[in-house]
């Protein structure tokens, strides 16, 4: 179950990718096989509905399947430092340390916290592998602490929950996996397809609303985002829906006048729920690396980011880009996901998120 807490168009837009199809529904749901054969269809549907509990805490398996990639170029990298039992640590070390480190995104001050703690507590000496490690995992950790963070919700009347982010982050995707999760937690779910610039983007939402269980709220391509908004919020309100996800366009962090288009979409939120939204969650592509830092600071100073969803973790050895986005701009990651399968969307748990880097 999902647990709550309470708290207080335009020529710039970015253009879908060029040969951009609309899947079907046999398309959603399930990653394609390695051997490039079409997946089964009946696969992908079981495959939806298989996590009827939709368990917040994955275990230890699923963060490990995450972080795959990270956690092979640290151990590998790591582990290649070792030429004999012990290693003597010294300046050669802790820089060829530090610059493994660096290359998994995690961000200068926590990879100089790590050097500096294993030089006060080693220097001269020699360390070994685990210790090493465990001093790595111990400072990502306490890193993180405070990086995680349930879902805001309304005291009274429907949580709005605006979802933001640049074309391509894994947006759309990233709210189905969230609305099914809702869902399985026996909310009363409405989407609001506030992204109009894309068609594709409108359908593949109204297709995962249909597989999902949950209603949507649909506009023309090309249509103002702030009227779907509009109709969404109003629906949720007058129909009593426990939450009301709605979408919006991808745009760069760099374009003012489509950054501002979101404050417009929260202030038409705001006339129906005067305290909403209740959560504005930015989707980061973890395959971005340093981008994904950017991406968070521009939507975080104009829409007002409560939280974050990183998506996209499993392709990526840079899942150390969650340590930088935590500490400099304070937003909790909310929500972690891989693949297209829909329960593979878990909370972000930090303890587990370390721990699995060297799993």
């Amino acid at each position: 179950m999902v647990f709550w807490k309470r708290k207080q168009a335009s020529n710039d837009r970015e253009t879908p990718s060029s040969g951009e199809s609309i899947p079907t529904v046999a398309e959603f749901g399930t990653t394609s096989p390695a051997d490039g054969s079409e997946a089964d269809p009946k696969a992908a549907v079981i495959s939806s509905t298989s996590d009827p509990a939709a368990t917040p805490a994955k275990g230890a398996s699923w963060w490990s399947r995450v972080l795959s990639k990270t956690n092979e170029l640290l151990r590998t990298d790591i582990r290649d430092l070792w030429k004999s039992e012990g290693e003597l640590v010294d300046e050669d070390f802790l820089k060829n340390l530090y610059a493994i480190l660096i290359r998994t995104d995690m961000g200068n001050s926590m990879a100089t916290k790590i050097r500096e703690s294993i030089y006060s507590q080693f220097r001269g000496r020699r360390i070994q592998l685990e210790e090493c490690l465990s001093i790595i995992r111990d400072n990502i950790a306490k890193s993180l602490s405070n990086a995680s963070g349930q879902l805001n919700t309304a005291t009274t009347g429907p949580t709005i929950i605006l979802v933001v982010g640049v074309n391509g982050s894994g947006k759309t995707t990233s709210i189905a996996k969230l609305a099914h999760r809702l869902v399985q937690s026996n909310k009363r779910v409405l989407l609001g397809a506030g992204d109009t610039f894309r068609a594709a983007a409108v359908e593949q939402l109204r297709i995962w609303s249909e597989r999902i269980g949950c209603d949507i709220v649909l506009g023309e391509q090309g249509s103002d985002p702030g009227t779907v908004v509009f109709r969404a919020t109003k629906r949720a309100v007058e129909e009593s829906y426990d939450v009301c996800i709605l979408d919006t366009a991808g745009r760069l962090q760099t374009q003012s006048n489509l950054m501002q288009e979101l404050e417009k979409i929260k202030r038409v939120v705001a006339k129906q729920v005067p305290d909403g939204p209740h959560e504005v969650l930015l989707v980061l592509d973890a395959t971005a690396g340093q981008n994904a830092i950017s991406q968070a600071k521009g939507f975080s100073q104009a829409a007002g980011c409560t939280g974050i969803v990183l998506a996209k973790l499993d392709g990526s050895a840079k899942g150390g880009v969650v340590v930088p986005i935590s500490e400099q701009f304070g937003l909790p990651v909310k929500f972690v996901g891989l693949g297209e399968k829909l329960e593979d969307l878990s909370e972000f748990n930090p303890e587990s998120f370390a721990r699995a880097l060297f799993d």
